[in-house]
């Protein structure tokens, strides 16, 4: 093989696992960990079993790379939200939650996977440390571009848990006391 052959294949072989990632995303998020067929990510991906599993050894190699995957798109997504708040003058912590709620909002597969990550963390060391990375990024990008204290931070990320989990149960589309408060709607009429 010549380095300009090594170099095509290799490019092609990073293509086709971001390709695979993309793919597996929102497999993933329907399905979840345990219940998502490796077979139906390779065909969403367009390519083998058997390639899926030369890219990724194990399922849960690529899950990680998933819940990977999510936990960039919401670190971006705070990136971004930080530096407009600070261009426009606002509070960055109150920024990067408004932000974190449209993400929901627009990319449902974002709180899927995370959610589904949640749950497979329990079982799966290499789940588990992708979410403790996820968590430790999201911290250190909140607190660094907030200048918010440990008690604000805390509370903060338990506000955005809580928005997680009314998120993934549609509390936000019912008329009830107790979604109307937990989701922030105003207006209590019951």
């Amino acid at each position: 093989m010549t380095p300009a052959t090594a170099t095509r294949t290799l490019s092609t072989a990073e293509q086709r696992r971001a390709e695979l990632l993309e793919a597996a995303v929102p497999v993933f998020a329907e399905r979840g960990y345990h219940a998502a067929p490796t077979m139906a990510i390779a065909k969403a991906a367009g390519i083998s079993q058997a390639y899926l599993f030369r890219l990724f050894p194990t399922k849960a190699e690529l899950f990680a790379a998933v819940t990977g995957i999510a936990s960039e798109r919401m670190l971006a997504t705070f990136r971004e939200a930080a530096a407009r708040a600070r261009a426009a003058g606002a509070d960055p912590l109150e920024a990067m939650g408004q932000a974190y709620g449209d993400l929901l909002e627009r990319d449902r597969d974002v709180l899927l996977v995370q959610l589904h990550s949640q749950v497979a963390a329990g079982a799966e060391p290499l789940i588990r440390e992708a979410m403790r990375r996820c968590f430790r990024d999201l911290y250190e990008l909140v607190a660094r571009e907030s200048g918010a204290g440990s008690q604000d931070l805390q509370a903060w990320f338990a506000h955005g848990m809580l928005c997680n989990v009314m998120a993934a149960i549609g509390a936000d589309a019912l008329d009830e006391t107790w979604a109307r408060a937990l989701t922030g709607e105003e207006g209590e009429t019951e």
